[in-house]
């Protein structure tokens, strides 16, 4: 399964300029880990961190300038850091598969001429077989949705990645030499029409460019939960689901086919919640006259069953992460934002055990992405899993590992749980 080892972020709002991770060129730094964590005080960015992975995500599916308006981000202008003149920047440096070479994304998104936001750069690297160090070879640029891409897995000649503006028309000339061989057959020249849509959504579309399509099918599996428990209470119409979709509205629909196609599974399932909720005995579906799909919860003790649209927030919203995490083709990178929000506080440690069991599980877990502010939560994980966002005094965000903390380290092997530092206030800055 696809993992991000690192990502950066400029000129988004308050992260003007954001890592977590390892990057192409901070090697040295840890990647991230399968479970990872970011906390702070109210204010400091968390949801708008949560929302610079959606950003992406929907750049990709809708492109850049409706990416700007939907969701209530306002537009270009709005979601662009205060005070500076640049491109919105982002970088994702992710791997296939634990073996594999990891690749480099690049995307700078700024006005065009009339204003409008457009695509500015585009670039995808990745170093060479055998090479450890020096630059990444880029077999993907694109400037202003004019540039060159490399067809296959073949590399081509090395670019002096120094250069701000490269000279594409230079370049493939060079490539296209009389001495470039069989080089310039792998190399094509392209020119998007259209400025506002990302370079990947079309190029990863064709099978002669493999790196670029699983690096586009990756962003597209990407699953950002915007669930909320009243849309889990509406009645869609009956038809099995596979999948819980982001507000988690087609809930019983997923129960559905669960029920239908994996019946061992969805008892696993029914079994784990019965585990974590005291009292729930069954839970299953009911067809309505009208096509449309009950969900019900028997409980111990009732002989009659409840319905979706009683039950607490709490108890829709932990059985919608169960069975999110029981997908049996889960999404590569999970994000949720602020998972305890309407959960028993008992609860929270046994969530994120499920949530880091999920991430460091079986072969095609995902990587598991969560903003909280809740230190019940965080007592659950390990320094390396937890990143503190804080707000500076010029307002805009740092964030750093808590296991860069020799004293946060040293606590927690000694027994201290990180959540109780959190609340004690040492994981503050000093």
């Amino acid at each position: 399964m696809a993992k991000i080892e690192g990502f950066r972020v400029r000129n988004f709002r308050v992260l003007k300029d954001v890592v977590l991770g390892r990057l192409w060129n901070r090697h040295t730094a840890g990647p991230l880990s399968p479970m990872t964590a970011v906390i702070g005080k109210n204010g400091v960015g968390k949801s708008t961190l949560f929302d610079a992975f959606g950003f992406l995500s929907d750049c990709l599916k809708f492109g850049v300038e409706e990416a700007c308006d939907i969701r209530g981000r306002g537009g270009f202008e709005k979601i662009r850091s205060q005070g500076c003149d640049g491109p919105i920047e982002f970088e994702v440096y992710y791997k296939e598969d634990g073996n594999a070479r990891p690749i480099t994304y690049e995307l700078a998104i700024g006005p065009d001429e009339s204003g409008r936001p457009c695509v500015l750069m585009e670039r995808l690297r990745q170093r060479r077989k055998g090479q450890k160090h020096g630059w990444p070879f880029s077999f993907l640029i694109l400037n202003d949705g004019k540039g060159i891409v490399w067809k296959g897995e073949k590399e081509g000649r090395q670019i002096d990645e120094s250069q701000k503006n490269l000279d594409l028309s230079g370049l493939l000339r060079a490539i296209q030499s009389d001495d470039a061989g069989e080089e310039s057959k792998e190399t094509e020249v392209v020119e998007l029409e259209d400025r506002r849509r990302l370079g990947i959504a079309t190029l990863g579309s064709l099978k002669q460019h493999p790196r670029i399509s699983a690096f586009r099918r990756f962003i597209e599996g990407w699953y950002l939960s915007y669930f909320r428990p009243d849309s889990a209470r509406a009645l869609p119409l009956a038809g099995p689901q596979m999948h819980l979709n982001v507000h988690g509205d087609n809930i019983g629909n997923v129960v559905q086919y669960m029920e239908r196609d994996q019946p061992a599974r969805f008892r696993a399932v029914l079994d784990r919640i019965a585990d974590r909720i005291p009292g729930i005995r069954k839970i299953d579906t009911e067809r309505t006259s009208d096509g449309r799909l009950l969900l019900r919860f028997n409980d111990e003790g009732f002989q009659d069953p409840f319905y979706a649209q009683q039950m607490s927030d709490g108890t829709l919203k932990l059985f919608a992460y169960m069975l999110l995490l029981a997908d049996p083709t889960p999404p590569p990178f999970l994000c949720i934002e602020e998972p305890e929000n309407g959960l028993y506080h008992k609860l929270l440690e046994i969530l994120a055990n499920e949530f880091r069991d999920h991430a460091t599980g079986r072969k095609g877990s995902s990587q598991v992405f969560i903003t909280t502010h809740q230190p019940y939560f965080v007592d659950a994980l390990a320094p390396d899993e937890v990143w503190i966002l804080e707000k500076g005094a010029d307002g805009f965000s740092s964030i750093r590992r808590a296991s860069d903390d020799a004293l946060v380290r040293n606590m927690v092997e000694e027994g201290l749980p990180l959540g109780s530092l959190w609340y004690s206030d040492y994981l503050d800055a000093r």
